[in-house]
């Protein structure tokens, strides 16, 4: 590098166009000194005189990574531009560089021997070489970054006060212009709305086929692949960095059904998964999501705007999930039987869509119709379709501020709440039916036990093989519990081990009263790991019997009930009025996490966790040095006062005991963030907040101690949800 270097400083060069820069010849190799000299006179009448069109220079690390002018030159990376063999720099060409129009990539090795005598006789101008040099650094240190990143320019302050007064009023206006509609009657039973017009649901694009420059290869040797399996085959290369694609049911499940969409000669050739290299379409598509990465906010919100929203009864509602799934290949959670196989594309075709008599029908994509459109005021979905994997119904939904599912979500915990004065009598009716005589009423009894013990899932009947081997309480399988008469200082214990919802385990060592263990006994007897626990009952006949007993009651309400019934005992043990800010949110986040752990919300801990914990300790370890320092130079303070005994040194103290104090707050809240943070890594607290608590009792409880930090726990759509329960009384 070092030989390199030296070369290029020595030798000083004519500006030439750029199509010259494909040739052999280095421009000026060879020649003698007086040519030399002459170039270095050319050279400098022009930086004093008419300044030249400045050129970009090329950098290029070895001979061998050498390409042409015209393809390291361009306004911003094209498809064929990324393969996995191509080593040429891309990047945008950047104004006021020097003038450098050969490079080491353009010279042949011939040119470069011949330099290399030559610059000993080439070196007589200091000034030019250190102009050079100077240059180079500057171009070498704008080509850092292989493909060119578009930043944003700097808003000045003015910019910023006036985005942020924007937005004050703008949030001010939509409070305004908020459709209070808990104010209005209610229509009659069965009735969701009675307008209601949209614009349909936005599409994915349609497949664009691979660039000529990037290449499908089979066995090593390249392959046209045909449009519909080419699109399939991008699907697996979209995955190749994900674990996904190295599991054996996804590779043939993948397999399977991308051979259903290749032609008969492609079927022939294409045998083996493992002979098959998606390398190029992979590092293509990496390219692209960058480039999607870059798209402008105006760009992405001019969708928002066109499909975002819809007119419920004539007021303007925001729409939940407006885009239609793109096609590609079926994930599931965790071990799905169905992962891998290939979600096909979404046509108008498939699309049932739903609107009011009146209102204007969605138009279609142009050479497209919707299967059928619907006026059913009775439901509350915009549109929808079937998936091809499972046959499950998929939806267009509304935002949850809606009111439709802001009517909903109020049902559902005001069902909830009367459960609070009849629960007593349920658990006394199936603690009487734990002694019954019938079998199926014992396990009718059992199961209620452990839905209102531990809010269990109540679990649904599926297909065998369908779906992933997930279990709820009336699903339960002999495998699943282990019964033990004494464990860990407590009688009659029940482990259980099972995965439930989403493939997430639910590992528990319960103690239980002696009924409800003497009667697992008698449910295990005769079994096998792989039958039903209870196997007499069903989750519809579960509900069924609950309904009986009040209406509306399920067991996804006996879960609601006690998750919010734990949140508010939570916070009345961890409350402290005279805790600060920082304190009392760790407490309320103590209380959801209890919540959380009830329900089983877990997560996998976030891949950034460590490095996120490991910054903010340095945050906290600076702190702690701001706030010794502070101290010092408070005792200095104070001792300055002392001697002078003017008002000007107590001024001084002053002002240093209010650093002190704010350094003493900043350090607290630092880290009662990284103790939250270590408590939660492994806990989801947005499900439960989300679906499960009822908005009332936070509403009450910040209310109380501090309702103006509302938003620094909660998401925008949970803060506009307890605005509205705000609105209406917290009753």
């Amino acid at each position: 590098m070092g030989r390199e270097k030296e070369g290029e400083a020595k030798t000083k060069h004519k500006p030439t166009k750029l199509k010259r820069l494909n040739g052999c010849e280095s421009a000026g190799a060879g020649e003698n000194v007086k040519n030399s000299t002459k170039q270095t006179k050319s050279k400098e009448k022009t930086d004093h005189g008419k300044p030249h069109k400045k050129v970009k220079t090329l950098k290029t690390e070895t001979l061998e990574s050498s390409t042409s002018a015209s393809e390291l030159v361009k306004e911003e990376p094209q498809e064929d531009d990324f393969t996995t063999k191509k080593k040429g720099v891309k990047r945008k060409r950047i104004k006021d560089e020097p003038v450098e129009a050969s490079s080491q990539s353009s010279a042949s090795p011939s040119s470069k021997k011949r330099n290399k005598e030559n610059g000993h006789r080439e070196g007589s101008d200091e000034e030019s070489q250190k102009k050079s040099k100077k240059g180079k650094e500057k171009t070498v240190k704008k080509e850092e970054g292989e493909h060119p990143v578009s930043k944003k320019p700097k808003m000045t302050k003015e910019e910023i006060e006036e985005a942020r007064q924007l937005k004050i009023k703008k949030k001010e206006e939509e409070e305004q212009n908020r459709w209070r509609w808990w104010e209005e009657e209610k229509y009659e039973d069965g009735v969701k709305w009675k307008f209601l017009e949209h614009n349909g649901p936005y599409f994915p694009p349609e497949y664009q086929p691979l660039p000529d420059t990037v290449h499908f290869y089979y066995n090593g040797e390249k392959v046209k692949l045909s449009p519909a399996a080419e699109e399939v085959a991008l699907f697996f290369a979209q995955m190749l960095d994900h674990e996904y694609t190295t599991k054996k049911v996804f590779r043939e499940n993948f397999f399977e059904d991308w051979r259903k969409e290749m032609t008969d000669e492609e079927r022939c050739l294409i045998q083996d998964l493992d002979k098959c290299d998606f390398g190029e379409i992979h590092a293509m598509h990496k390219a692209k999501v960058e480039a999607r990465k870059n798209r402008t906010k105006e760009e992405k919100q001019k969708i928002v705007d066109e499909y975002g929203y819809c007119m419920l009864d004539h007021h303007k509602e925001r729409i939940g999930n407006f885009k239609i799934e793109p096609p590609g290949l079926f994930r599931g959670r965790g071990e799905h039987p169905k992962q891998g196989m290939l979600k096909k594309r979404i046509q108008p075709e498939d699309v049932i869509i739903n609107c009011s008599k009146e209102s204007r029908i969605p138009v279609p994509p142009a050479g497209h119709c919707w299967k059928e459109v619907r006026h059913d005021n009775s439901v509350t979905w915009l549109a929808s379709w079937t998936e091809n994997i499972q046959g499950y119904i998929k939806y267009i939904m509304l935002n949850a501020n809606s009111k439709l599912k802001g009517e909903k979500d109020w049902e559902k915990y005001e069902v909830a709440r009367k459960l609070k004065t009849c629960v007593d009598n349920i658990r006394n009716q199936y603690h009487l039916d734990l002694k019954s005589k019938e079998v199926v009423r014992r396990q009718r009894a059992v199961a209620l036990y452990f839905i209102d013990k531990l809010a269990l899932r109540a679990g649904n009947e599926k297909e065998e093989g369908e779906t992933a081997d997930t279990v709820g309480c009336c699903s339960l399988r002999v495998e699943h519990i282990t019964l033990h008469e004494q464990l860990d200082g407590n009688e009659c214990v029940v482990e259980f081990d099972f995965l439930g919802k989403d493939s997430i385990r639910y590992y528990n060592k319960v103690p239980v009263i002696s009924k409800v263990f003497n009667n697992l006994k008698r449910f295990l007897k005769n079994k096998q790991p792989g039958d039903d626990l209870f196997n007499r009952l069903s989750t519809a006949m579960l509900n069924k019997h609950l309904s009986s007993l009040m209406p509306g009651l399920t067991a996804k309400v006996f879960r609601t009930y006690n998750a919010s019934i734990t949140l508010q005992q939570q916070l009345k043990e961890l409350s402290n009025k005279s805790d600060n800010v920082a304190e009392k949110l760790l407490s309320y986040n103590r209380a959801n996490r209890a919540v959380a752990i009830l329900c089983n919300h877990q997560r996998a801990p976030p891949k950034t966790f460590d490095q996120s914990m490991t910054n903010l300790q340095g945050k906290i370890d600076a702190r702690k040095e701001q706030l010794s320092l502070a101290k010092t130079e408070l005792k200095e303070a104070k001792k300055e006062a002392k001697k002078k005994g003017n008002s000007d040194p107590k001024l001084v103290v002053k002002r240093k005991k209010a650093a002190v104090k704010r350094c003493e707050e900043q350090l607290l809240k630092m880290e009662v963030q990284a103790t939250d943070r270590e408590e939660n890594k492994q806990i989801a607290l947005g499900t439960s907040k989300l679906n499960y608590l009822d908005p009332r009792i936070s509403v009450a409880w910040f209310s109380i101690l501090l309702m103006p930090f509302l938003s620094s726990s909660f998401s925008y759509c949970l803060r506009r949800c307890f605005t509205l329960v705000s609105s209406c009384g917290s009753n």
